[in-house]
């Protein structure tokens, strides 16, 4: 199971942006965090075509596909929404990682219980703002 934005971790950081010029200022080895993908599709083609690590904020299965073909590292939704799209992606081999946000350790035995790939804490998550 991976968890990020523990402090027992050491894991990457989301870096949330809203523009190409957001994107250009993260770090390099920051995960470029992109939400909802609805409004932000043409930022994840451009991380895709520069080899930009990135993830993507989804809450429908389509959207989950989308990310998948935009090559997204990891998704990035509900827990409810998770548990609907970790089973597609298991069946279809995503190499895209499905992440629930999650408030306390407590819920990590929960999630990992469903069988979704991973978790991640609010701490891991910064903005370009």
């Amino acid at each position: 199971m991976i968890i990020i934005g523990h402090p027992w971790v050491k894991s990457n950081r989301f870096f949330r942006v809203f523009s190409i010029e957001d994107i250009k200022k993260s770090k390099p080895n920051d995960i470029v965090l992109l939400e909802p993908l609805v409004d932000s599709y043409s930022h994840a083609m451009h991380c895709q075509d520069n080899d930009i690590p990135f993830a993507v904020v989804v809450s429908t299965l389509e959207n989950a596909l989308f990310a998948n073909a935009l090559s997204a590292k990891y998704i990035i939704c509900e827990e409810e929404d998770a548990l609907m799209i970790q089973p597609i992606a298991t069946e279809y081999l995503f190499d895209t990682r499905i992440l629930v946000l999650i408030q306390t350790k407590k819920e990590i035995s929960k999630i990992a219980r469903g069988h979704i790939d991973g978790v991640v804490f609010p701490e891991a998550i910064y903005s370009s703002l």
